[in-house]
């Protein structure tokens, strides 16, 4: 429970506001450092927990495509080659989900190679 609240606070130190919701599965210490957040901070008395093991599903299948990258090349020998490659991918999850911000990259064309090299050159 230490650890949860821990997380939870550090999130709130980094994001500058409590979430509206929270969704959690079936571990009961996250859901006491939750419940125990707004005696800490009042930030947290608006937020919403949430119980469900399935509602998490879309975070867990984003690293389906990792994983489809990974397994045939059998993993890696080296950590600094792993960091790379993952990173390369979570880079190119967040350009195709819209999280990356292109508009100061005078980027020409839409097509996925022309976003690519802007963002390798900026």
């Amino acid at each position: 429970m230490k650890a949860a609240k821990a997380f939870f606070l550090k999130a709130l130190k980094t994001q500058g506001r409590a979430p509206v919701s929270i969704t959690l599965d079936g571990y009961a210490a996250s859901h006491r450092a939750v419940r125990e957040l707004p005696a800490v901070s009042p930030r947290w008395k608006d937020t919403r927990l949430r119980s469900s093991k399935y509602l998490n599903n879309m975070i867990e299948q984003d690293h389906r495509g990792v994983k489809s990258r990974i397994n045939p090349m059998l993993g890696f020998k080296r950590f600094d080659c792993a960091a790379v490659t993952i990173s390369g991918i979570e880079l190119l999850h967040r350009i195709r989900k819209g999280q990356f911000n292109l508009s100061r990259l005078l980027v020409k064309g839409h097509a996925a190679p022309a976003i690519w090299n802007a963002v390798l050159l900026a």
